[in-house]
């Protein structure tokens, strides 16, 4: 069987596309550490009630360019304070926090994530 140019363009293009559809890529982004105020702890008035807390916020977007959802920093601290068991009015802060940034890119979108860590201290003093 003779194998023509055409064919094996085809083939290619066929191969091509399926490469792309199954294939898929991260890019995660540097640690933004943010601090509004300075508390010593190092007098040990202070119990740890949860350690390394996490809260989340997804994001998606079409083509990679068209936002029909977007990661919220609001959101993933409402979802930090939520798992992590914070009460108002209690004597309660986050320390040691940082946040990581990620997209994963798809062929038609990509989906975008906030994860925001902490560890969750009461004082007792």
């Amino acid at each position: 069987m003779k194998i023509t140019g055409m064919r094996v363009f085809v083939f290619s293009c066929v191969f091509g596309i399926l490469i792309a559809l199954f294939s898929g890529c991260e890019s995660p982004s540097g640690f933004a550490n943010k601090t509004g105020t300075q508390v010593d702890l190092a007098r040990k008035n202070y119990k740890v009630i949860k350690s390394n807390a996490v809260g989340r916020s997804y994001g998606f977007w079409l083509l990679g360019i068209i936002p029909i959802t977007t990661t919220s920093y609001t959101g993933a601290i409402s979802d930090l304070c939520e798992k992590s068991g914070l009460q108002e009015g209690k004597p309660q802060a986050f320390v040691n926090s940082a946040e990581e940034r990620s997209v994963t890119y798809l062929l038609l979108f990509s989906i975008t994530k906030l994860t925001v860590r902490a560890d969750v201290i009461e004082f007792t003093e």
